[in-house]
């Protein structure tokens, strides 16, 4: 058989929010970012949700978080993260999304994260997720170990589909046998680089590309925190489970028959 995996956009896909804004209050809070840029942020935040971000959306969001990041402390953002990510993603994750992802590991596939957003941000959040592999935007960081505003790879659009080929190549996934989900059109790169394409949450253009190309559409709804789910069993615990009770059940039939037989007795 050959190797499979599933590649997850992660933003409006596996989690609520956009993961790198999320985190703004509380690089406000670490001193990284003044009151003012904390609420254009919020601002941005809530545009985003409202109604996605296109591609000249996207890149004038690429430019001001490149200049806001200029001459931040690496060390000091990998901090702020991990010491906020289970306050602020883990309540924002879809609950759809995480099953999928278990389902996807105990059919054998790997899972990969592919976000827009930083490593620092997109890294963590991964390992919190159980995904295998994770590309995302790397910034340019200069010898005092502070961003220089510059971006180094710029995980977006037709680079998606690359770094996907790329992984393919070097980890050996069938890609015809492999799976995508995203909910923005300018993902459409790496839906179609794959033989399984999902739309999730779709914006109105990935919807229509989706509707036009017989694309699944997916529906998430229920962010949910990993703790309070019940997650999904290995393939082996189901069958044990079901064997179980199976046996119990048998063993129950067994008792009431007879009891039935002492009875009449």
């Amino acid at each position: 058989m050959p190797r499979t995996a599933a590649f997850f956009d992660l933003d409006k896909t596996v989690i609520a929010k956009s993961s790198t804004l999320t985190f703004s209050k509380s690089f406000y809070q670490g001193g990284l970012i003044n009151r003012r840029a904390a609420l254009r942020t919020a601002y941005t935040q809530f545009v985003f949700l409202a109604g996605g971000a296109d591609h000249d959306q996207m890149e004038r969001m690429r430019k001001y978080l490149s200049s806001l990041v200029r001459g931040w402390n690496v060390q000091q953002v990998k901090d702020i993260v991990a010491e906020t990510l289970h306050d602020l993603i883990d309540p924002i994750i879809y609950d759809e999304a995480a099953s999928l992802i278990e389902e996807h590991h105990v059919a054998g596939r790997d899972v990969v994260i592919v976000s827009t957003s930083g490593a620092e941000v997109v890294e963590p959040i991964g390992e919190l997720l159980g995904a295998d592999r994770v590309v995302a935007t790397r910034m340019v960081v200069g010898d005092d170990g502070c961003f220089t505003g510059e971006v180094e790879y710029y995980a977006y659009g037709p680079t998606k589909a690359e770094a996907i080929r790329e992984l393919a190549e070097s980890e050996e996934y069938d890609l015809a046998h492999c799976y995508a989900y995203s909910d923005s059109a300018t993902d459409l790169p790496m839906l179609e680089a794959v033989g399984h394409p999902h739309a999730v949450n779709p914006d109105r253009t990935l919807r229509r590309e989706a509707l036009a190309r017989g694309w699944p559409i997916l529906d998430f709804h229920r962010p949910v925190r990993l703790k309070q789910r019940l997650p999904t069993p290995p393939r082996p615990a189901l069958l044990a489970a079901a064997a179980i009770g199976a046996a119990a059940a048998t063993a129950g039939l067994v008792w009431y028959a007879s009891r039935r037989r002492v009875a009449t007795a």
